[in-house]
């Protein structure tokens, strides 16, 4: 606690000023943590003074409070791309990182306690930085770290705002912010040293070496392959939920069952529930690719949901051989066919593959083929490059044809695939083990961490 309050006097935070009468004073609490490693060893006790920012009044002590943080696609595609060019990854932390934000408008705080000036007890802190708990706190943060970035010569993404850009004299610098974890990497390991160097001017950063742990994902080497695994953070909920002692299983669930709401109650705490589902016995493989290809592959089921007769889409989209993007959720529209539902899925997957095309063109990666989609519904494939079934197909949304300028431009090629040889999602639908082994590898997955002591 006294090191946290060095560092928020030794930062300017505030200046202890009379209470203004009929100000709106902002309470604070001290809240503790236990920083650990990858390994889940402890590495840190740490005490962070944090304001109540459900006291603040909107339009008053705040107004704008949003900030971006890295998409997770945008961070499987920089790591690709180092992993086939070979770069190095580092991993910076900031200290105290929302202490650097500059704030806008007049918040008054009370004195921390433990910590209230006993020559001036019932002065309140009139805040010239921001400070953890405040709405606006990550925005002003970001503000501030994208300034000192701008004035180094990066530039910040349009696709995605947390992804900064440097390129100059040959050199190419990446870096992924979020929140006060950065991962920085490029063609120069001499300009890296020199941009961390110079954060290093304004804040209090660390510099953590290879990247090896980067929210909740290990990044582990694998020869000249990256692996990415959650088993440590699927463990640590395991531990939290009592389910530490359970079996493994190979395949998410039964293939026979079909889930009902009314058989299927309320679970009594729903987050905990949708934390643990995952898988602690797979990871991510990130390969080198000799060249950067989109593929995708999309599917769809057909009125699968028995209570309101939706179906479900998804797909899987691959840059060269690393499986970059996946999605699979309900669609929001009951469709009368198949290919309805099928011609959903591939309008959901062009759009992800529109915004990785630019995210790519931003990173001066120059496409040498069109991208290809595969589709196992013939309708759908045909609906795609021509306005064919029309009584069948005349009351389609409008902006799912919106990919069909793009198959008549030739930016994009739609192709058909059998069912049976087509790259299973097993994300959507429980597949049996037989097929996901039959599978697994063609989607980058890595069956080679160990759950329990011997058991895989």
């Amino acid at each position: 606690m006294s090191e946290e309050f060095k560092a928020l006097i030794t930062n300017g935070t505030w200046t202890l000023v009379p209470p203004v009468p009929n100000a709106n004073v902002v309470d604070c609490k001290w809240v503790y943590k236990i920083k650990r490693d990858q390994n889940g060893l402890i590495t840190r006790y740490k005490a962070r003074l944090v304001a109540k920012g459900f006291n603040q009044q909107a339009g008053l002590d705040y107004h704008e409070t949003f900030s971006p943080v890295v998409k997770p696609t945008t961070i499987r595609v920089v790591l690709s791309m180092a992993v086939t060019h070979g770069w190095p990854l580092c991993q910076l932390d900031v200290q105290n990182a929302f202490l650097n934000g500059d704030l806008q408008e007049t918040i008054y705080l009370r004195q921390p306690s433990g910590f209230v000036d006993p020559a001036k007890p019932n002065h309140v802190c009139l805040l010239h930085k921001s400070l953890y708990g405040l709405k606006q706190a990550p925005r002003a943060w970001f503000h501030r770290l994208s300034d000192v970035l701008y004035t180094l010569g990066f530039t910040g993404s349009k696709t995605d705002p947390s992804l900064f850009i440097y390129s100059s004299n040959g050199t190419t610098l990446y870096m992924l912010v979020y929140v006060d974890d950065i991962v920085l990497t490029g063609n120069n390991p001499a300009v890296i040293d020199t941009i961390v160097k110079h954060l290093q001017q304004h804040f209090a950063l660390q510099d953590l070496g290879a990247l090896s742990y980067f929210l909740g994902i290990e990044v582990l080497p694998k020869g000249s392959h990256l692996l990415l695994s959650q088993k440590k953070y699927v463990l640590d909920l395991l531990q939290k939920a009592g389910l530490s002692q359970s079996k493994p299983v190979s395949s998410p669930c039964s293939t026979s069952v079909t889930l009902t709401r009314e058989d299927s109650p309320l679970f009594n705490n729903p987050v905990r529930y949708q934390q643990i589902v995952g898988t602690a016995n797979h990871g991510l493989l990130l390969q080198r690719s000799a060249s950067f290809t989109l593929h995708a592959y999309t599917d769809a089921d057909w009125a699968g949901s028995s209570d309101d007769r939706r179906s479900t889409g998804g797909y899987a989209i691959y840059l060269g051989k690393n499986l970059v993007s996946w999605s699979a959720r309900k669609q929001q529209t009951v469709f009368r066919s198949s290919t309805e539902s099928e011609y959903k899925a591939l309008a959901n997957t062009v759009a992800e593959l529109t915004w990785l095309e630019a995210l790519l063109s931003e990173l001066n990666v120059a496409m040498k083929s069109t991208p290809v989609l595969w589709c196992d519904n013939l309708g759908a494939t045909y609906l795609s490059a021509n306005p064919v079934f029309h009584a069948r197909t005349k009351h389609i949304e409008v902006d799912f044809h919106f990919f069909r300028e793009k198959v008549a431009q030739g930016k994009l090629l739609v192709q058909f695939i059998p069912l049976m040889i087509k790259l299973l999602m097993s994300s959507q639908s429980p597949y049996p083990l037989l097929v996901l082994l039959l599978y697994g590898t063609s989607y980058s997955s890595f069956p080679g961490l160990s759950l329990r002591g011997n058991i895989r």
